[in-house]
């Protein structure tokens, strides 16, 4: 016997007592129907491992009825069987089974029933264990449904967790690397002929990949212990932000954003940070362009963020991790997103978010 089906199925212990104490108590003197009351009661420890079971359950109590078995807690496997098999499978695997066993049960009582003049009696308790096994079948499916669907839900929030892991290692190390990029070139450029704005870049280099480092290392800890995400980035930390992009060379034209600090809520704070991080990482990487300008305006109890650029422009073909990301992150505090060409030309992020 597999111990961890009896831990599991403890139950069936008492139960198979019940049924072997009721079976000798009620056929004193008859060895078979009381063999066959206690074997219908051990069934039920096999029933989860094959689904036929249920129809030797079936089998076995129906010939304790033709055998002549008087009524007792016998009848209490034949419902149980049904349980347990509707917990176990599918209920396509189970049902012919199950109708199977009651078929089987319903001959034997109506034997003893003919043999002892009393098929009525035998048709109400066919009628009677029919709705049991009906019951228990319809309890089995309603758990079962119960214990997939939180299985599901399970399920859908581990990936959720993972495919926000990915998201704050593509915005934190992907927006690192696209500035150590830029500044790299930059350095190359100008390393014979202007050594001290060479230095400067490399400068900003050792800066932003000490930021990406410890942005990655604190992902991972995340990821391979469970340690709790570090408060994410805000509108207080966009001045950095800004500053490492205009050190690529890239001229940015940011409105002030400090006295918005305290009128934004922290949660909004973070995708608005976000959403300017991943517009202007776009900007040094796809765009081509030479200048930007990032705008906030308010709108009654809205706040609307406006990355623009002056490169290559465009319509989105596929919106890949990035905008997927940023689309995400603003529908879920109740703003909305719009990416595409802007009216004068380069490209645009708008993002309007709950002020």
């Amino acid at each position: 016997m597999d111990l961890s089906l009896l831990l599991r199925r403890w139950w069936l212990l008492p139960l198979v007592l019940v049924v072997t104490a009721g079976s000798i108590g009620t056929n004193l003197g008859q060895p078979l129907p009381i063999a066959l009351g206690i074997l219908s009661a051990l069934t039920l420890f096999v029933v989860e491992r094959a689904p036929g079971a249920v129809v030797v359950n079936g089998l076995v109590a129906g010939s304790y009825f033709a055998a002549g078995g008087d009524n007792g807690p016998v009848f209490f496997t034949i419902p149980v069987a049904a349980l347990l098999a509707s917990l176990a499978y599918d209920v396509r695997r189970v049902v012919l089974s199950v109708a199977a066993s009651g078929v089987l049960v319903w001959a034997g009582l109506l034997l003893r029933g003919l043999r002892e003049s009393e098929v009525d009696i035998s048709f109400w308790q066919s009628f009677g264990v029919g709705a049991l096994i009906a019951a228990a079948v319809a309890v089995g499916i309603s758990a079962r449904t119960r214990r997939a669907a939180q299985a599901d839900r399970q399920q859908r929030a581990v990936s959720e967790e993972r495919l926000r892991m990915a998201q704050d290692l593509h915005d934190g190390v992907g927006h690192g690397l696209a500035v150590i990029a830029m500044q790299a070139g930059a350095a190359l450029h100008v390393l014979d002929r202007d050594p001290a704005r060479a230095r400067a870049s490399l400068e900003a280099i050792r800066a932003t990949s000490k930021e990406s480092l410890e942005a990655l290392r604190s992902q991972l800890a995340v990821m391979s212990t469970g340690a709790p995400r570090r408060p994410g980035a805000g509108l207080a930390d966009l001045p950095a932000l800004f500053d490492r992009v205009r050190a690529t060379g890239l001229r940015l034209d940011a409105a002030e954003v400090t006295p918005l600090v305290h009128e934004v809520a922290p949660a909004v704070g973070e995708v608005a940070y976000f959403v300017a991080q991943e517009a202007l990482t776009n900007v040094l990487r796809h765009s081509g362009a030479t200048a930007a300008v990032v705008e906030w305006e308010r709108r009654d109890d809205r706040l609307v963020l406006t990355v623009r650029d002056d490169g290559r422009g465009g319509a989105v073909q596929d919106e890949g991790m990035g905008i997927s990301g940023m689309r995400s992150r603003v529908e879920r505090v109740g703003g909305w997103l719009r990416v595409g060409p802007a009216a004068a030309g380069g490209f645009e992020v708008v993002a309007e978010l709950p002020a």
